[in-house]
């Protein structure tokens, strides 16, 4: 059995366990970024079946709650995505995890964000990224919640490419980037709400090919843009249809999913 498909059965192993051991956690609002609570997701996607896990812990300080979430992204492709062949295998796509800390008097989170990506690019035969961000609530105008962000990270990758074209034999960091962007969230009914999420990204520093194409060959930063429809069907369960794309992607080329997720 491959790697890939011992994470997929692991973390369905996961998913189902947590439907029956449900507790008594007080429900959390979760249309709200900053909200820290256990849960599961499964999603559909355009290049394959997306899983999470999160689970929330207590921080030892008062009033700062944590939670750790895990994804793994686009296994099973070839049966259930529905992008063009050549884009999508069974094999997994990526790997995320997330360290989410958030404090309730202030309205400040901060998140330590790791992406592994087991697709091969024109930068390393794997792609990674680690970064560290901050995260402010601001006074909700109407119906309007902002939430804006910024962060350092540093890009990594196994057999990385030089810039004289050789190869860095294993896993080495090739670059630092920066990181701002927001959360936006738009309540349209007590059920019904909206999300449009932009980041903007650009190469610090690094390699002369990660300065000069950390995002596509020639493009040093890159917008990327996120749309979300949720709807709420109990305090526990919600569905939502998420759009990522970019300004060197279209919306059309970029990656569609319906999501389930469940509060425990």
């Amino acid at each position: 059995m491959k790697i890939q498909d011992k994470y997929s059965i692991t973390l369905l192993f996961l998913f189902s366990s947590l439907i029956f051991a449900q507790d008594k956690n007080e429900v959390q609002d979760m249309s709200d970024p900053l909200a820290v609570y256990t849960q599961a997701g499964i999603g559909a996607t355009n290049k394959g079946l997306n899983l999470k896990i999160g689970i929330s812990y207590d921080t030892g300080i008062k009033n700062l709650m944590g939670m750790n979430v895990i994804e793994f992204k686009g296994s099973l492709g070839e049966e259930l995505g529905w992008d063009k062949s050549s884009k999508r295998s069974n094999k997994l796509d990526s790997f995320r995890f997330r360290n989410f800390k958030a404090d309730l008097t202030t309205g400040r989170g901060a998140q330590i964000d790791i992406n592994y990506n087991f697709k091969q690019s024109y930068l390393a035969q794997r792609t990674g990224s680690a970064s560290y961000a901050l995260l402010q609530a601001l006074p909700k105008y109407y119906f309007i919640n902002l939430y804006p962000l910024a962060g350092l990270g540093v890009d990594f990758g196994k057999n990385v490419v030089e810039d004289d074209s050789s190869i860095d034999s294993g896993f080495s960091i090739y670059g630092v980037n920066a990181l701002i962007g927001m959360y936006g969230k738009f309540t349209l009914t007590e059920k019904i709400w909206l999300n449009y999420n932009p980041f903007w990204l650009t190469a610090v520093s690094g390699s002369n090919l990660y300065e000069d194409s950390a995002y596509a060959p020639g493009k040093d930063n890159i917008l990327l843009h996120e749309f979300a429809a949720s709807y709420q069907f109990t305090p526990r369960f919600n569905l939502r249809y998420f759009a990522n794309w970019s300004n060197l992607v279209d919306i059309t080329d970029g990656d569609h999913r319906i999501e389930a997720n469940y509060q425990f």
